[in-house]
């Protein structure tokens, strides 16, 4: 089991505006500050979110700390200690706790390893380049006096990792993914050579094979629908929270700090009755926004509501849709972060008429805690930009991911009673409530996906917490799977295919590892080489998509996160079979959870009196 450790983020530095990408409507202040100004080719436009919001990222600095290398021209490395205190694209600050004597533009080579979750996800390297001395200062921190320089890069970091890794990232991953992609059509026109032998095992080996790289292919060449500069609909913001004191100020703050329109967003903040400081942390983060946003109406736009009595998350959203005042809707986890220009993104392809909602792109906000959030953080990006990018090509995603998700405000009113009502074999359908709406949408609208609307999210670095989870997603996914049977034949025939494969692999998968790594070695005597290296080969497809779009050090957990669930989370299944009809989180204080374990401490304290009763009858007996 892995420990719990603290929770490794990103940190950027603090800006002293609180609602920073807010466009401004008195025009007072630039969206780029002049590190990301300095990237400029052309004059920017106003309407082009994505390239303001690259040029912001490339002007961000980050907190930081390890050491840095410094050496002069013609001299030894200084025997000086130096650490970063923060680092940007295109320099860094770092500090000693001894007088220098280095120059105002004296160049000097600086050494040094970034280590992981210091900067975004690709960063993470050893670094060896040029920098110009810009400036000094000194400060003093508990007592002791510090002696900073601060350090412009004569070659930013981006064209730096560009050069030195992420071209031959690139170069590398394309290649092994179109021979890794070429063994595996390779193996399975094995598999039809030898169908006669076992129809079983090759027809299930064709289909798994053909169904996940039919996707990796349509997910490599989706595209995002564009921003259209006019299209800026009315969007209502519902968080909904239980429970998340730790994170619910960030929530807030990234939901309001969105480069839209003023009078076209809210934010409605729902607390289901949390037992914790919540409230308090909400109501905080709220007054503090409302200091600084008179000028942005946030009086107006920005609001906390409380519900009467814990009801359960799908209350506390439809109690927000109730107050939106917006057609758009947009659900956002308490625990997710959305970046500034996610919500102009996720509403472009609501210019149809026939678009129900739409899923953003979800990204591990904690990835470097320890090896549980690494593997996390490759199958998110997978199960996003590959999974849901492939699904998008068909408007029928079969999940809007609860972190991220925009719907027709009109949808969700017409669904309310039967969603709040839902019940499964009489048990009340507590989680799952993305999938569950998804498929009160899809029955009549189409779904889909933007890869640039993108928020992060804290996943869990606690093994039982993440088997909790993993347990309740298999469990909603297989009866959402079985209810979305009943209309999805009514979608275009080859995502229908798609979905009646993507329901039997998955089912079908324990049944198929038990028979190649179990049965034939035992009856037969005959190693499961070919299985094993199918697996790899899958494995592999993850790893270097990964490694293909993110350039990212990450890209091997890829291999281990497949091992972690061929022989740990597969076998959730079988039991999600006979079990998918619970309706306890396991994880959190739920009514259902309540009901759940007062009933097993009946039962409980019923076997401990049988056992007593038991017991005094033997000792009468003896007597």
């Amino acid at each position: 089991m892995m420990k719990t450790k603290k929770e490794v983020l990103t940190i950027p530095r603090s800006d002293r505006r609180i609602l920073s990408n807010i466009p401004d409507p008195e025009n007072v202040r630039s969206l780029v500050n002049r590190r990301g100004a300095s990237y400029q080719k052309d004059e920017i436009d106003p309407a082009d979110v994505n390239e303001i919001y690259r040029l912001q990222q490339l002007s961000l600095r980050y907190e930081t700390h390890f050491e840095v290398q410094i050496k002069r021209a013609r001299r030894q490395v200084s025997s000086d200690k130096y650490y970063a205190e923060d680092i940007s694209v295109t320099g860094i600050l770092v500090y000693t706790n001894q007088p220098h004597h280095l120059l105002i533009d004296e160049i000097l080579t600086m050494n040094f390893t970034i280590p992981g979750g210091a900067m975004p996800e690709g960063y993470e390297a050893k670094v060896k380049l040029k920098a110009k001395v810009k400036r000094f200062f000194t400060k003093e921190i508990d007592g002791q006096i510090r002696y900073y320089v601060a350090c412009e890069f004569l070659q930013p970091l981006n064209e730096y990792m560009t050069k030195k890794r992420w071209g031959i990232s690139i170069f590398m991953a394309s290649l092994f993914l179109l021979v890794v992609s070429l063994i595996v059509m390779l193996m399975r026109a094995e598999s039809v050579i030898y169908f006669r032998f076992n129809k079983f095992l090759y027809l299930y080996s064709i289909i798994a094979a053909t169904f996940l790289l039919s996707r990796y292919i349509f997910g490599i060449f989706y595209k995002n629908v564009p921003i259209n500069p006019k299209f800026e609909p009315g969007v209502s913001i519902i968080i909904p929270v239980f429970n998340e004191e730790e994170w619910i100020h960030r929530t807030i703050s990234s939901c309001i700090n969105q480069y839209y329109p003023v009078d076209k967003l809210e934010v409605i903040v729902v607390d289901d009755c949390s037992t914790d400081r919540t409230e308090e942390k909400a109501k905080d983060m709220i007054d503090l926004i409302h200091q600084e946003g008179q000028r942005f109406r946030t009086n107006d736009r920005l609001q906390f509501y409380k519900l009467p009595q814990n009801g359960g998350k799908r209350e506390a959203l439809v109690a927000g849709v109730h107050q939106a005042k917006h057609d758009l809707v947009v659900f956002v986890d308490s625990d997710s972060f959305l970046e500034p220009h996610a919500i102009r993104n996720l509403v472009q392809p609501f210019q149809d008429p026939k678009m129900g909602g739409v899923a953003g792109r979800t990204e591990v906000e904690n990835k470097f805690t320890n090896a549980l959030t690494k593997l996390q953080t490759v199958r998110y990006y997978i199960a996003f930009r590959i999974m849901k990018a492939a699904e998008s090509w068909f408007d029928t995603v079969t999940c809007l991911s609860g972190p991220l998700a925009c719907y027709r405000k009109e949808l969700i009113l017409k669904n309310e009673k039967a969603w709040l009502n839902q019940k499964f074999l009489g048990q009340p359908a507590t989680f799952g409530d993305d999938r569950s709406m998804t498929n009160y949408i899809l029955k009549t609208h189409r779904t889909g996906y933007q890869d640039n609307a993108i928020c992060s999210t804290i996943v869990p670095s606690d093994t039982k917490v993440f088997l909790s989870q993993q347990m309740r997603w298999k469990r909603s996914w297989l009866r959402e799977s079985l209810r979305a049977f009943l209309f999805m034949w009514k979608k275009e025939p080859f995502m229908f295919l798609f979905f009646i494969i993507g329901l039997i692999v998955p089912i079908a998968a324990p049944i198929v590892v038990v028979y190649n790594l179990i049965y034939v070695p035992l009856m037969y005597g005959i190693f499961p080489t070919t299985f094993l290296i199918g697996l790899l080969l899958m494995a592999m497809l993850m790893s270097l998509a990964h490694l293909f779009f993110r350039k990212s050090k990450l890209w091997g957990f890829g291999f281990i996160f497949v091992l972690y669930y061929e022989f740990i989370l597969l076998w959730q299944m079988p039991v999600a079979w006979v079990t998918f009809w619970k309706s306890t989180w396991g994880t959190r204080e739920t009514p259902q959870d309540i009901l759940a374990k007062e009933k097993k401490m009946e039962k409980q304290k019923l076997r401990k009196s049988r056992f007593s009763m038991l017991k005094i009858r033997k000792m009468g007996e003896k007597e």
